[in-house]
This record gives structure tokens, C-alpha cells and sequence, in this order.
């Protein structure tokens, strides 16, 4: 049995596995979000869910993800990775099962639910674990990680409505219980994460939610995330709204979800030359307000670009972010920690976006307002992104200078 092991160096075979692992689990943590759009119109109809009551199954796992993400931390000093993993799927697993007769509301809110706790326990471990396994590699890896994660979320979204055709509409998002068993078999059959990493000192968490560098990050990560849940929730209504149909309105999230995909993927790898990956980030702002304009101000003229230059930006974006989180502490477990509160409070601020945007629809009668508001959230972000600066990491961390100088020498070129 091939097994990977928490040490500093691990073996070939042992990272091999390991990234298998990263990709089953990536490809888990979106459809159950994706499949949702394309389904609007039916679940409405049969659940008696208002536009209000349905944002909530993308506001509530957000919101969860983020809790889940503050706690991670405390809950890796008492619990082996390997543990964390295994019930994170098994959230996973139930959660999306949970939907196989869906009679009630509540019950879908329910299985929303348990998806988001399994994607927060997931979200806030794979990072960390990433870094310890793929110290040389962490944007390639966490590229492979993004674009799973994204090309899961284009699977949800474009073969959810084609199995819809098939079969009644709660069994086609049943179905997405399927590929998290086979990450929970490859987990149980071929990794063993054996050592536990140093623990995790909570008062290193305390102290890091002081430093406004940690809220740069989580801010940055918020409207990221806040776009990611207002186009997963209401793209596709915004074109069933116009006579599309739940196909046509689903393969705009696949596309959308596509582009996120390459970019997370590619952005990253691009990035990879120098710690400096703000002119890549500010690639991916450019590429959100494009699209987001695009669906504002000519929704009709071209949709499937729309679609592909906001999943570009989002894509590539969200990978970066989580690679310069990853960049600011050379030690693994304590860089982990940054990325799972950046995730944590990252994800609350996000939730709110879903929310946000089902208001201003109600006020305004149409979906415009909402791609209004995200562009505003980017010209904030277009500011913060200028102080990423790879040399100031040290002070705004309130490390030594000649702690990054090392990690830095320790980069690839």
C-alpha cells in the first residue's frame, strides 16, 4: 500500500498519491453549489421557494465554509489530518445524498448545509497539508487544486440538467454524492496521513486577526467570493428570467466555471517565477469587470464571454489569493493558519453576496444591480491588491527580514 506521510521531505510515490487525493477532493467541493442555478426554476416550482428562500442554498454554505475555516485550526491541534478529511467527505456524501427526495425546503437548506461544514473542513486542511507535501511547488499544486475545484463546478453545472432530462430533478443533484465515495475509497484505500503536524498555537490565531495585513488578505478573498456566490446563484436565473432554458442557462455556468478552471490553473503557474503576483492578480480584477460589465451593460450581446471572462477572473483570482496567503510564512502549519482564517472570515464576508444581490434584484426588478455591486466591490480590491508588495511580507507578518529573505531563496524560479 502506497502511503503518504507528513514529513519534510516526503517520497515521490507519496506526493503522487497525495495529489490524486488534492483532485478527488477538489473536484467534490462545487457541484453541489453549481447544479443549484440551471435547477432554479423547477425547484421553485416544486418547493414553493421564493428567490429570497433560495439564495440561502448558496448563502448558507458559504457563511458555514467560513465558520468552519475559523475553527480548522483548533480543531487540527486535537484531530489527524487523515480524521478531518474522512468526515469532511462524509459531510460531503450526506449532504448531497440527503437530496435524492427532496419533498421540503428545509431539507435542501439542510443538505446545504452539511456540504458547506464539509467543504470548511476540507478548505481549511488540503492548504496547509499542500504546502507541507509540495513545499517547492505550492502554486502548480494549488493551481491543480483551484481548477479541480472550478472544473467540478462546470461538471455540476452543465450535466445536472441533462440528468434532470433523465430522471426527477432532486435525484440528478443526488447523484453528486457518487464522486465524493470514490475520494472517501482513494482516502481510506491509498493515504494514510500518519504524523500530525506541530500543533497549532491559538494565540498564534489571535494575533494574527490584529494585523491589518491579515485583513487586507480577508477582504481580498471576500469579494472574490462574494462575486463567486452572486454569479453561482443567479446567473442562470438571470437568463431563465429571459426564456432560456434550464440546458442553455446551465451551460453559461459550465462556461463560466470552465474559464475558472484554466485560469486557476494558469494564472498561478504563470505567476510562479516571483514571489511579486500582483500584476497577475490585477490580470484577473481586468477580467472580472469585463465580464461583469458585460452582463450589466449588453447581457444579450454576448453571454458565453460574459460568462468565460467572469469565471476567468474568479478562477484566477481566488488561486492567487490563496497562493500569497500561502507566501507570507515560510513555515507550513503557520502559513495553513493565515490561509484558514483569510478562508474563515473570507467566506462570512462572502455569504453576504448572494443575500445582497436578491435584495437589490427585489428594489430594482432586474439582475443588473447585483453586477453593479460586485464591480464596485473590485475597484476596492484594484486598491488593496497594490500593497502585496513580496518585500513588505516580513513587517506586515511581524517577522524578521532574514526569515523571508530564506524562503525566498527557497522559490523555483
Amino acid at each position: 500500500m502506497t502511503s503518504a506521510r507528513l514529513t519534510d521531505e516526503p517520497a515521490q510515490g507519496e506526493r503522487a498519491t497525495f495529489l490524486v487525493l488534492v483532485i478527488l477532493i477538489s473536484l467534490n467541493l462545487r457541484p453541489f453549489l453549481t447544479a443549484i442555478g440551471p435547477l432554479s426554476k423547477e425547484i421553485e416550482l416544486h418547493l414553493a421557494m421564493s428567490l429570497d428562500t433560495l439564495a440561502w442554498l448558496t448563502l448558507l454554505p458559504l457563511w458555514l465554509i467560513g465558520i468552519g475555516g475559523l475553527l480548522t485550526p483548533s480543531l487540527r491541534n486535537r484531530y489527524r489530518p487523515h480524521q478531518l478529511l474522512t468526515v469532511a467527505l462524509l459531510l460531503l456524501a450526506l449532504g448531497n445524498g440527503m437530496r435524492f427526495d427532496s419533498q421540503y425546503a428545509d431539507l435542501l437548506i439542510v443538505s446545504a448545509a452539511l456540504c458547506g461544514l464539509g467543504s470548511a473542513l476540507i478548505q481549511g486542511v488540503l492548504p496547509g497539508l499542500i504546502k507541507q507535501m509540495f513545499a517547492h511547488k505550492v502554486p502548480l499544486v494549488m493551481g491543480i487544486f483551484s481548477a479541480c475545484m472550478m472544473g467540478g463546478g462546470a461538471l455540476g453545472a452543465s450535466l445536472t440538467p441533462q440528468l434532470a432530462t433523465w430522471v426527477d430533478w432532486s435525484r440528478a443533484l443526488a447523484i453528486w454524492c457518487l464522486p465524493v465515495l470514490l475520494a472517501l475509497l482513494w482516502l481510506g484505500w491509498r493515504v494514510r496521513l500518519t504524523a500530525s503536524p506541530p500543533p497549532v498555537a491559538v494565540l498564534g490565531q489571535q494575533r494574527l486577526i490584529t494585523l491589518p495585513r491579515t485583513w487586507l488578505l480577508i477582504t481580498c478573498f471576500g469579494i472574490i467570493n462574494s462575486g463567486y456566490g452572486i454569479v453561482i446563484a443567479w446567473l442562470a436565473p438571470a437568463y431563465l428570467a429571459q426564456g432560456w432554458s434550464a440546458q442553455q442557462a446551465g451551460s453559461l455556468v459550465a462556461w463560466l466555471a470552465l474559464a475558472q478552471t484554466l485560469a486557476g490553473l494558469g494564472l498561478p503557474l504563470l505567476s510562479a517565477r516571483s514571489l511579486d503576483r500582483r500584476r497577475w492578480m490585477a490580470l484577473a480584477i481586468i477580467c472580472q469587470a469585463v465580464g461583469f460589465a458585460g452582463l450589466w451593460l449588453a447581457p444579450t450581446a454576448a453571454p458565453v464571454l460574459w460568462s468565460m471572462f467572469c469565471g476567468a477572473g474568479l478562477g484566477g483570482s481566488f488561486a492567487l489569493v490563496m497562493v500569497i496567503a500561502l507566501d507570507h510564512h515560510p513555515d507550513p502549519h503557520r502559513a495553513g493558519t493565515l490561509n484558514a482564517l483569510m478562508q474563515g472570515v473570507g467566506f462570512m464576508l462572502a455569504a453576504t453576496g448572494p443575500w445582497v444581490a436578491a435584495r437589490l434584484y427585489h428594489l430594482s426588478g432586474d439582475f443588473s444591480a447585483a453586477w453593479q455591486w460586485q464591480l464596485g466591490g473590485l475597484l476596492l480590491m484594484s486598491l488593496l491588491v497594490v500593497r502585496l508588495d513580496p518585500r513588505h511580507y516580513p513587517s506586515a507578518m511581524g517577522l524578521p527580514a532574514v526569515m523571508s529573505a530564506a524562503a525566498q531563496r527557497n522559490t523555483p524560479a
